[in-house]
């Protein structure tokens, strides 16, 4: 996960913020496509839901500028969803969903180069997440030591302000049994294979 990677990434959320609304319908219109047995999962009013999606995404996207700081609230989603029962096969559903809803959103600006970017950014995290799941840890702090997460390429920081207090907030907040986090969640190789079957990218190895 480059400087380049999490530019592109920051840059082209930031365009579709402007359609947030109806970007998270496109999302669950999707997910729920792809599998619906997950809408069972999902509580609370739709519009509502989508906006938190948007707010979780956005806080995590912007919290790449500083990872010592993200990386812990990633770690607890992690652990939190692992508590829910969430299951693999569900989070590359997630994550097939965001990629297709970002490819709508976006148009001739979903690059490869920008696909490859979100790929990559979500790579990082959804490891971190489910380390930590395996882990079980109580703590995010590691024994001295033993590595908290994987190795990750700290960028330089960006004119605009990281993530504070309510960002964060939103970021950790559970909102519900499952919530936008579980985006963060998708495991590379059936990311990679997913997206193949349903069309959005070649196949890959991830």
């Amino acid at each position: 996960m480059t400087d380049a990677q999490i530019r592109l990434v920051q840059d082209s959320f930031s365009q579709v913020e402007p359609i947030a609304d109806p970007a998270a319908a496109m999302f669950y219109g999707r997910l729920f496509e792809l599998d619906p047995s997950l809408s069972r999962l999902f509580k609370g009013e739709p519009v509502a839901q989508g906006r938190k999606l948007m707010q979780m995404i956005g806080a995590a996207v912007r919290g790449l500028d500083d990872l010592p700081r993200l990386v812990p609230v990633v770690q607890q989603l992690g652990l939190r969803h692992a508590g829910y029962g969430v299951q693999p096969a569900h989070y590359a559903t997630v994550g097939a969903a965001l990629l297709w809803t970002l490819q709508q959103g976006l148009g001739a600006a979903f690059t490869p180069a920008t696909r490859d970017a979100w790929t990559a950014v979500y790579g990082v995290l959804a490891e971190t997440m489910q380390a930590a799941a395996r882990e079980g840890a109580v703590s995010v702090h590691p024994p001295p030591g033993r590595p908290s997460a994987p190795t990750l390429h700290h960028p330089t920081p960006r004119s605009h302000p990281h993530p504070q207090g309510a960002e964060m907030t939103a970021l950790n907040n559970p909102g519900g049994r499952l919530n936008a986090a579980l985006v963060l969640a998708v495991a590379p190789t059936a990311l990679g294979a997913l997206l193949c079957a349903t069309g959005v990218i070649g196949p890959v190895l991830l």
